[in-house]
């Protein structure tokens, strides 16, 4: 640009705006750097709990900032604080309000104190829990901990911009996308790329040819182990190689930098983002020779691990040491000889520095008096109501000197706060006056607010949450039409195709065959394979396409083959999915589809049913269990009327069925989080859900013809469950209570026991021990007699529910054995 013969006065402006932008460069660099020495500093003076710092990445980080456009994404990790910086995400104040866990969304936009420091995201959704419009915005998906966890996801963010470019039916949602030309950033350190996900999503995106940068900082470390130990050749972009694309064979564009170049770096990341952005070929940036001045964390010093030689090595190629040194010694000269310099001293840098360090310092204050602040007002409140207490209370001494100890505490916590009000309240427990009232209005107050501060957000909480959508049956033509089961399931995917343009359907063999039992059959042709289509056999990058692709407005139903198949996904699902909206105190959200098949499948790795696991791992995900297809069918036409996330199970010996066809196609829906009384009966409540539920139903005619009469209750959703509690009405009928399920002892029976026993205080009703019926502790042995010998079996239900009727009339029911 400055060597271009241009007039002295273009000439002039033009590097003036060139020096102006480096500057802010370096001041943002500096500032980045200041935050993280600090930052380690208020962890280890006890005000903030841990912390891991973006020190020694700042430069690439403002490189890539460049070329980051307004409507990209970034899915990266713990160390992108000058990224957030550098493109106006990030203020020093707030970066401190993260560390400080600063519970107000205004102090702290990233996650109102839910994630530690480092963890950035920008908001995409409106108060109302609708969209913003994303391609006016620079955007940033919520990070996570876990290493490599943001790769999968990485995967789906890219993949929108594919669809929305070309697929014809998404292009007028223009709030999400501009003609596909948004790029998807993503970052993670070099150690984190001997993860599974990495690879597994480096193959996918290379598969699919999506518009990603990928960059890899190498500091030649992960924690404490060198890359030597982490690394075939020691480097990533060495083994793959392979990948680099060729003449006619697509692959990536890879490119590897010096960490410490400023000018090249902004010169790499422009042509990264011309190449994905313009021909939507992924690129792998592999930034090498990076410094971590701090070591890995708070936790330890990089001095334990680190030779003298790499610390001394470390101090000369710090790239904001660097960036400095080229600055002073930049001149160019202009064809009339004049001599065009960035700063014309070391002066001017030295007080761009000090102006630096005093912005830091006074964020930093500034946070910890807002954090603090709130808390202490607290205090007094409760202080007073203490003071007031004591003075009427026969225990007043022992109030005074918790209420003493109280305001001794120089920086609090809520905890402090709560923690003296309660044991106070303990004093008060025999006495009465409007003190004690006072009292106890604090403390539920405060509980209260704690629950919006901690506890919230968790599923969708306005009014386009599933849980909002009313039941509406399906409807039957006057002549019954009895079809196979998957026929209904087709059908309605159909109709849900046909209905949201939106809606993408993928997966294992989902494509071209339509799934291996035929519920997509003929989709493909009808709709084109963009929108139904094949994946690679690749779990864990399945769901994180759908993660991606339902945070930029699609709404992807995203196939995992056989639910045993779910393991493979399931840190994805927890860690990411299901933890999405909560900590991004509700900014964020992707409502994705997953839809699998499962339940007395026979064999060790098809058991089927590893639900105590799944349900205990994805809290923030609803579980669906319908017994048969037309109640799945529901389940999905209700859940695209939400925007929570879902887990849909299907019965796998449920296709082939015969099941009567609705009319009513894509428009009749299962309510989640209710259950149904598939039979009445008097003598004991039986509980059960999928494919097991068939067989109870089966075992209650038998019984009827040794006079017990069952009323059974299929739970159709474990997450939620019962939201109506229709389950203890049933309970104080019969007074009995049997919870059959195919999962493991303490699995999801146990998880159901307890939410009939102790949420809705079934236990009052019950005159005899509750009970669960569940498989073996092993997982199924293979063929017929493995199923039958490992999970409940008919007569295992026939015999359970007997026994427990003979134990409260022996003599009606003489013991079968």
């Amino acid at each position: 640009m400055l060597e271009k013969t241009l007039s002295k006065k273009k000439q002039k402006l033009s590097f003036e705006d060139f020096r102006t932008e480096v500057l802010n460069d370096y001041k943002i660099a500096k500032i980045s750097r200041e935050c993280s020495l600090l930052g380690r500093r208020e962890v280890l003076t006890g005000k903030a709990k841990f912390g891991i710092f973006g020190d020694g990445k700042e430069v690439p980080q403002l490189a890539m900032a460049k070329a980051f456009k307004i409507g990209d994404f970034r899915s990266g990790y713990y160390r992108d604080q000058t990224f957030m910086m550098a493109i106006g995400e990030l203020t020093a104040q707030q970066f401190f309000a993260g560390l400080y866990a600063h519970t107000n969304i205004e102090a702290d936009p990233m996650s109102a104190g839910r994630q530690m420091g480092g963890h950035f995201a920008t908001h995409s959704l409106n108060e109302d829990g609708s969209w913003k419009d994303l391609t006016k915005q620079y955007n940033s998906s919520s990070d996570i901990s876990p290493t490599a966890g943001q790769m999968p996801r990485l995967l789906g963010l890219a993949q929108a911009s594919k669809i929305y470019r070309n697929e014809k039916s998404v292009q007028h949602k223009t709030h999400f996308s501009n003609n596909g030309n948004e790029v998807a950033w993503g970052t993670i350190g070099n150690a984190s790329t001997s993860e599974g996900l990495f690879f597994e999503t480096i193959n996918a995106a290379g598969v699919l040819q999506v518009p990603m940068v990928m960059s890899v900082w190498d500091d030649e470390y992960g924690i404490s182990v060198h890359a030597k130990h982490q690394t075939t050749k020691e480097s990533i972009s060495e083994i793959l190689k392979g990948f680099q694309r060729e003449h006619k064979k697509e692959g990536y564009e890879i490119i590897v930098v010096n960490g410490w170049d400023y000018v090249q770096l902004v010169d790499v990341y422009n042509k990264a983002s011309k190449i994905a952005r313009e021909q939507h070929v992924p690129v792998l940036i592999h930034v090498k020779e990076l410094t971590q001045p701090q070591g890995h964390s708070t936790s330890g010093s990089h001095e334990r691990y680190k030779s003298k030689t790499r610390l001394n090595w470390e101090k000369e190629y710090d790239c904001i040491d660097k960036m400095r040194q080229w600055i002073l010694d930049f001149e160019l000269e202009t064809e009339s000889g004049e001599k065009l310099r960035f700063v014309e001293s070391e002066e001017e840098i030295l007080l761009l520095e000090k102006d630096a360090k005093r912005e830091v310092r006074s964020a930093k204050r500034n946070a910890w008096n807002k954090y603090l602040g709130e808390i202490k007002s607290e205090l007094s409140q409760c202080a007073q109501i203490l003071e007031k207490a004591s003075n009427k209370s026969n225990n007043g001494t022992f109030i005074k000197k918790i209420q003493k100890d109280l305001l001794a505490i120089i920086e609090p916590n809520r905890k402090d706060v709560l923690t003296a009000a309660r044991k106070s309240l303990r004093y008060l427990k025999d006495e009465s006056f409007a003190e004690k009232i006072l009292l106890q209005n604090f403390i539920k107050k405060s509980l209260n607010e704690a629950k919006e501060k901690y506890s919230s957000t968790l599923i969708s909480e306005n009014n386009l949450s599933p849980l909002a959508v009313n039941e509406k049956s399906p409807t039957y033509s006057d002549t019954k039409n009895l079809v196979d089961a998957r026929i209904i399931m087709k059908n309605n995917f159909d109709a849900i195709l046909s209905k949201y343009p939106e809606v993408i359907i993928f997966g294992e063999d989902a494509g071209f065959i339509g799934d291996v039992n035929q519920g997509l059959e003929g989709l493909q042709e009808k709709y084109g394979d963009i929108r139904v289509s094949d994946t690679g056999i690749r779990e864990a990058t399945i769901i994180g396409q759908g993660i991606g692709l339902a945070m930029r407005g699609l709404r992807p139903i995203a196939e995992i083959q056989y639910l045993d198949y779910l393991l493979y996904a399931l840190q994805i699902m927890s860690d990411d999915l299901a933890t999405l909206r909560y900590r991004t105190y509700g900014k964020q959200k992707a409502p994705l589809i997953i839809r699998t098949r499962g339940h007395r499948l026979e064999g060790i790795w098809h058991a089927g049913s590893p639900m105590g696991g799944i349900i205990n791992n994805i809290r923030g995900i609803h579980v669906l269990v319908p017994r048969n297809m037309t109640k799945a069918a529901g389940f999905y036409n209700t859940l695209l009327e939400g925007d929570d996330p879902a887990l849909v199970i299907e019965c796998l010996n449920g296709y082939r069925l015969k099941e009567e066809l609705p009319i009513n196609l894509g428009e009749f829906k299962t309510p989640i989080g209710v259950v149904e009384t598939v039979k009445e009966g008097k003598d004991i409540t039986v509980v059960s859900y999928g494919s097991t539920l068939k067989i109870v139903q089966e075992v209650a005619k038998e019984l009827i013809q040794v006079d017990i009469d069952i009323e059974i209750i299929d739970a159709q959703s474990l997450l939620p469950f019962d939201l109506n509690h229709d389950c203890v009405k049933s309970l104080s009928k019969t007074n009995k209570l049997l919870v059959i399920d195919e999962d493991v002892p303490g699995g999801a029976s146990a998880y159901i026991l307890q939410e009939i026993l102790e949420k809705q205080n079934g236990y009052i009703y019950l005159d005899s021990k509750p009970a669960t019926l569940t498989s073996k502790e092993h997982r199924p042995a293979y063929g017929t007699d493995g199923d039958y010998f490992s999970k409940p079996s008919a007569e295992d239900i026939f015999e359970k529910i007997y026994e427990i009727i003979s134990e409260s009339n022996p003599l009606k029911y003489k013991s079968l054995y």
